[in-house]
């Protein structure tokens, strides 16, 4: 019986590992229709007797400025280039902060945020932290970073009930994500730390400081260049 059991547990761990596999390299071509976090928060809609709110129209990297690429990057992961999924750096120096009693943001990279938002949960725990781990290790073997771009550009929480570039774009400044500029860009990519509670238009003294931080990190950055190599 115990034998039985644990064959049964190993042919589910095994199929899992494989399905895990396929859907990645699927998602390597085809949109990501819904998140996790997507459903879960129209679960709290409805919790909460609130009106349920999805916006969400996948669009390619393409049809994304430039600027809200670039503003992304500078604001969450400026290594995000040249590193390996991991930004070792920036995770140094949270454990460093962490240890004095601090709190720091950004150690999880754009890749981190893109397996998280894609294919889990957004609780924290070891095991969700685990598994991130492992998808942020598979889209960066199948996935070139401006897949990863283009998915973490898609599937963000931009809002309340607000998600990807394309519906925060017109949520935030009537347009098409298109053609946003650069003050407009910073301002969407500094409410993403707490999207439901910050407003990128009209923006706060807070938002406003964090977006002028974010258009000069920009402007020292330079051309965004997804074919460059990691030098590290």
């Amino acid at each position: 019986m115990i034998k039985r059991f644990f064959k049964y547990i190993f042919k589910l761990m095994l199929w899992l590992f494989g399905f895990s596999i396929v859907i990645v390299i699927v998602f390597k071509w085809v949109p990501v229709p819904i998140t996790p976090l997507m459903l879960i928060r129209n679960v709290e809609q409805l919790q909460d007797d609130k009106k349920l709110v999805l916006k969400h129209d996948w669009v390619p990297i393409e049809a994304i400025s430039k600027n809200l690429q670039l503003a992304v990057i500078c604001s969450e992961d400026q290594n995000f280039l040249t590193h390996n999924g991991f930004d070792m750096e920036a995770i140094e120096k949270a454990v460093e902060h962490n240890k004095k009693g601090k709190r720091i943001r950004g150690a999880s990279s754009i890749s981190q945020q893109t397996a998280k938002n894609v294919f889990l949960w957004p609780q924290r725990s070891w095991f969700r932290k685990g598994l991130e781990t492992y998808f942020t290790f598979l889209i960066e073997l199948f996935w070139s970073k401006e897949r990863i771009m283009e998915v973490y550009l898609n599937s963000i929480e931009m809002g309340n009930g607000v998600y990807g570039a394309e519906s925060a774009s017109q949520f935030w400044f009537k347009k098409p994500a298109i053609k946003l500029n650069r003050n407009e860009a910073a301002a969407i990519a500094a409410i993403l730390p707490n999207p439901r509670r910050y407003r990128a238009n009209p923006a706060t003294n807070y938002i406003q400081g964090r977006k002028n931080w974010i258009v000069r990190q920009m402007n020292f950055f330079g051309p965004l260049d997804y074919n460059q190599k990691n030098e590290k």
